[in-house]
């Protein structure tokens, strides 16, 4: 058996949310309670730049957005924590989907005043697919917001799951006063500090201190609160919270590091640890002597200076050893890793070894592709890492003909991460990139430029939607790909994909060629 002990501290979890409500300043408390970082948004380095951990990217650091998951990772009392924080933006959904595949547990952060919005509805519908555990915070409480009860029946609507709440808000605004911790059935009182975790007071609810810590009035007021959530929430029942049916609920304030240490405490206790992956052929149990993973991201210049690529690799069960050989079932060859990571944003450590739930970086130039299996010699294929059918396609063209070799590799690299996609059309043979938001193209065109020194435009097509054409009856797909032979593509797999221009004519290929599979994700 591989190291019970080990795999039993593992805590690997998602954070995930609308964009602005708060997702990455949560990421950075989290660091900054696990001792990795001193002051929050500072990076290691002899200036504290305010720029957060995890958004590492330089375009991040000038948009002030997430715009690929970075993967961090820390020690927390006797537990081992995989942080990995999504983009929350909807033009990057396809890399947040994928790395739900890769996480035990997930946190969603709401915006207090905003409360439940279209992104977060849509993350939440991937978690209930897989029966993810969920847990929510309810982020910038130190701002005028709705109000607490008003928020849970919506949390409940919204997304179709039961609500218990663990921490309660003391007034909200500038009145906001801490939190009451029902899951320890203690006050904490904080002073607003961005910098530094400040010191808990800790009061018995019953008792006079309460009242001359925080006033008579609020003191009744909490007290009823809390009789309320009593009356209408069931006890936190662990496993339902376990199959995904029941949400535990923090407040707080991120930025201000309000709750945020309720949230970690409870979280490392009831939180799952690795729990059992099923493969195509078999569920792979984590506690399995033997080690298999699978890449589930590929992240192009981690490292500017030196152009390198890292895949992200889950592991499954067992434990990972340096130096060891392990066989990448798609290629049928035996690799050894030499020099395998753990990240913290974009600084990594090596390391010797790694146990289920751990999330490792593997140098990468070229053998992987998102969805490849590992092991040590079983055949084995993880699926559900989806390529979505893109939604906006452009021309993209050479810009510097000088700078054709490098645009070449910068448009290979940046593919290989899956954020979007290359089809060549087979007409005149340009390329098409294909993504689902518009953001991406921007993000393409501005991360050639600085990291591969490779400038690149782009020039309309009228597309409505790739989709990926099969068929057993090969005449039949011939004559298809004859009549369509203007709108025929192929991906990097080389792989037949249609580019129908409008609903309509799809619609009509589709009448008119029954015995053709028309599929809209990548993977069938």
């Amino acid at each position: 058996m591989a190291n019970q002990n080990e795999i039993s501290r593992r805590r690997t979890f998602a954070i995930i949310a609308h964009p602005d409500a708060g997702k990455t300043s949560l990421t950075e408390k989290l660091l900054l309670f696990g001792g990795q970082i001193q002051v929050a948004g500072a990076v290691k380095s002899n200036k504290i730049k305010k720029t957060a951990t995890s958004d590492w990217m330089e375009i991040e650091k000038q948009r002030g957005i997430s715009v690929t998951t970075s993967v961090m990772e820390f020690d927390y009392l006797d537990y081992k924590i995989n942080i990995l924080d999504t983009p929350g933006h909807q033009d990057f959904a396809e890399d947040t989907y994928r790395t739900l595949t890769a996480v035990d547990s997930v946190i969603i952060v709401v915006d207090g005043a905003k409360g439940v919005e279209t992104q977060t509805r849509k993350l939440m519908e991937v978690c209930r697919m897989r029966n993810t555990p969920v847990i929510i915070f309810v982020n910038k409480m130190d701002r005028e917001g709705k109000d607490p009860f008003d928020l849970l029946d919506e949390l409940e609507e919204e997304l179709m799951i039961k609500v218990r709440p663990l921490t309660w808000p003391i007034e909200q605004g500038m009145r906001f006063k801490g939190v009451y911790n029902i899951y320890e059935n203690k006050l904490d009182l904080f002073q607003p500090s961005k910098q530094i975790v400040t010191e808990k007071i800790e009061v018995d609810i019953n008792s006079e201190e309460l009242d001359n810590q925080i006033g008579t009035h609020l003191a009744d007021k909490l007290r009823n609160d809390l009789e309320l959530i009593e009356g209408v929430y069931p006890e936190l029942d662990q496993t339902e919270y376990l199959e995904g049916h029941t949400a535990p609920v923090f407040f707080g304030s991120a930025l201000n590091n309000f709750g945020v240490q309720e949230l970690l405490n409870c979280f490392v206790q009831i939180a799952p640890s690795p729990r059992p992956i099923e493969a195509v052929e078999r569920e792979v149990e984590p506690e399995e002597p033997k080690f298999t993973g699978f890449i589930f991201k590929i992240t192009a210049n981690i490292d500017p200076n030196h152009r390198s690529c890292v895949a992200f690799c889950k592991i499954c069960s067992g434990k990972f050893t340096r130096n060891a050989p392990y066989f990448h079932v798609r290629n049928g060859k035996s690799i050894r890793f030499s020099s395998p990571t753990q990240f913290m944003a974009q600084r990594k450590t090596t390391v010797d070894e790694a146990y289920a739930g751990d999330i490792i970086g593997l140098p990468d130039n070229g053998t992987f592709k998102i969805g490849d299996t590992l092991t040590e010699g079983e055949l084995l294929h993880f699926r559900g890492l989806p390529s979505f059918s893109p939604e906006m396609f452009k021309y993209i063209e050479n810009a510097d003909p000088m700078k054709q070799k490098q645009l070449a590799k910068g448009i290979d690299q940046l593919m290989d991460e899956g954020v979007a996609q290359l089809f060549v059309n087979q007409f005149n043979g340009r390329k098409i990139i294909g993504t689902v938001g518009q953001l991406q193209f921007e993000v393409i065109q501005y991360r050639l430029l600085n990291e591969y020194n490779a400038s690149c435009r782009w020039e309309p097509v009228s597309l409505y939607k790739a989709c990926w054409i099969e068929s057993d009856d090969a005449a039949e797909l011939e004559a298809f790909k004859k009549r369509k032979y203007q709108y025929m593509a192929k991906d990097r797999d080389g792989r037949d994909v249609f580019l129908a221009d409008s609903s309509y004519v799809l619609q009509m290929a589709q009448m008119d060629f029954k015995n053709i599979r028309f599929h809209f994700s990548s993977e069938f």
